[in-house]
């Protein structure tokens, strides 16, 4: 059931994140906009809706009723102002820079009527380096969804302290009204809840591989049979994105200058040679090749 007085949802950004978080809205009942500057992206987007939702039927997962009124309520488009003037939430899915974000939520303060709510779904640049930008910081927060959205049941809800109780309790209805599950965080930190924590095994991960302890096959081996972690780390890694993974390390480890965050070398070489995980094929595992079920 749809939350009371959010009836339109904008998600910016179409990438395998936003259309994906933008269907979540579309199969809850919400009217949305997914908008991206980049037409291909909206594209990739129609292909997988195009796939995904009749392959939900054929499996039983989903009545054909539903994909129908979900496929019906999600529209796609590169003009922002008509997609978000008459939202009623904003769901921001755009790079992880700083900058472009601020830029972003500064455009659609202006664009958005005043009561509309403006969320991020950044994993790591909190609301608050953001809420300045606009007029509005009492309606901003992070609302991080975990890949891939339309099978990640948790929603990290994170409260800045210029976020208000009602701005934070209204995304966690939201997130509830979408078959999520809100993690309700009460102040800010690096790496909210389950990226602070997956970022100290990631972090192990690595060192045991850059220093040649073991290979990624059998550290990934170790942690899902020997720890019983559903999904191992270097799959997972490959999964996020290296470049996402990368970005991340470089961040933390300049507001840090902890030496011990540096990014790992086997992390930089990969990205330097745009072998980014699953989306191009290749990272830590090559993805032209059958993984078994397992997925190490």
């Amino acid at each position: 059931m749809k939350v009371e007085g959010i009836n339109k949802v904008c998600v910016v950004g179409a990438g395998t994140m936003g259309h994906q978080i933008a269907l979540c809205a579309a199969l809850a009942g919400y009217k949305v906009a997914c908008n991206d500057i980049n037409e291909k992206a909206l594209d990739r987007a129609r292909q997988f809706m195009d796939k995904y939702l009749p392959d939900r039927v054929a499996k039983g997962k989903m009545t054909e009723e539903t994909a129908r009124a979900g496929r019906e309520n999600l529209s796609l488009t590169t003009d922002l102002e008509e997609a978000a003037k008459d939202a009623d939430l904003v769901i921001e899915v755009i790079p992880e820079v700083l900058e472009l974000k601020r830029q972003m939520f500064a455009r659609l303060d202006k664009i958005c009527p005043p009561h509309a709510l403006l969320v991020t779904n950044s994993s790591f640049i909190v609301s608050s380096r953001l809420a300045d930008a606009t007029g509005r910081p009492e309606k901003i927060c992070n609302m991080h969804f975990f890949v891939p959205p339309l099978a990640m049941q948790p929603v990290e809800v994170v409260k800045g302290p210029h976020t208000s109780e009602k701005t934070a309790q209204t995304i966690a209805d939201v997130c509830r009204s979408m078959g999520k599950i809100p993690i309700m965080l009460n102040k800010e930190i690096h790496g909210f809840l389950v990226n602070r924590i997956l970022s100290v095994v990631h972090r192990e991960a690595l060192f045991l591989y850059d220093t040649g302890v073991a290979s990624y096959e059998d550290i990934d081996i170790a942690v899902k049979e020997g720890l019983g972690h559903k999904i191992a780390p270097f799959y997972q890694m490959d999964l996020i994105g290296l470049d996402l993974v990368l970005l991340i390390a470089m961040e933390h480890y300049r507001e840090t200058g902890n030496p011990e965050l540096k990014p790992s070398p086997a992390v930089v070489e990969m990205v330097a040679q745009n072998r980014l995980g699953r989306k191009t094929g290749k990272g830590f595992y090559d993805y032209s090749k059958m993984l078994d079920e397992r997925g190490y």
